[in-house]
């Protein structure tokens, strides 16, 4: 069962997706990336987007740490109904988070998003061409504000994403069969 790490509801279980359509990001990853986000200084205030949600696990975790807002986006139901729950137990232990559930494909909301976001995960499902990757990025590349960092998280076999022209990989991390790839506004 996944878990919110640390922050201010350090150690809450979180609802998994019923199912085998995701994967859950391990623990160790989990903390090694938000060590490094924390080390990034983006978490406090920020305002974050999770596309390809799942759980919300992720998102969440950066609302725990001090993120102002949280926007998790999957177009499954079983993933939407796990994010509706895990955020609404981690509004109880934050109640000034803001935390928005969309059901929508990730390019669909990016079409008609509004708003620019200061850190965004994407976990895509392993399936997911790198064309289709490719152009989420493109998507998204709009919606970022300044100093943004985008975070990408792949099978360690997928090959490096196409970035756009609009974004810079600016760090690479695998951790067993997980990669992790850092991006910012170029």
């Amino acid at each position: 069962m996944s878990r919110i790490i640390a922050g201010l509801a350090g150690g809450l279980p979180l609802n998994s997706v019923p199912g085998t359509g995701t994967r859950p990001t391990t623990d160790r990853v989990k903390e090694a990336l938000f060590s490094r986000l924390e080390a990034y200084g983006v978490l406090e205030g920020s305002e974050v987007l999770d596309l390809f949600a799942g759980s919300g696990a992720l998102g969440l975790e950066a609302g725990s740490r001090g993120a102002a807002s949280v926007t998790l986006v999957d177009l499954d139901a079983k993933a939407v109904a796990a994010c509706q729950k895990n955020g609404a137990l981690l509004n109880e232990a934050s109640p000034r988070l803001r935390i928005s559930v969309q059901r929508s494909k990730v390019t669909a909301y990016l079409e008609r998003a509004v708003g620019a976001w200061d850190l965004v995960f994407l976990d895509p499902p392993y399936p997911l061409g790198e064309d289709d990757l490719a152009h989420v990025l493109t998507l998204l590349s709009g919606h970022l504000a300044e100093g943004a960092v985008v975070v990408v998280e792949r099978s360690s076999r997928s090959p490096e994403p196409a970035w756009p022209d609009a974004l810079e990989r600016f760090a690479e991390k695998k951790y067993g069969e997980t990669v992790l790839w850092f991006a910012e506004p170029a």
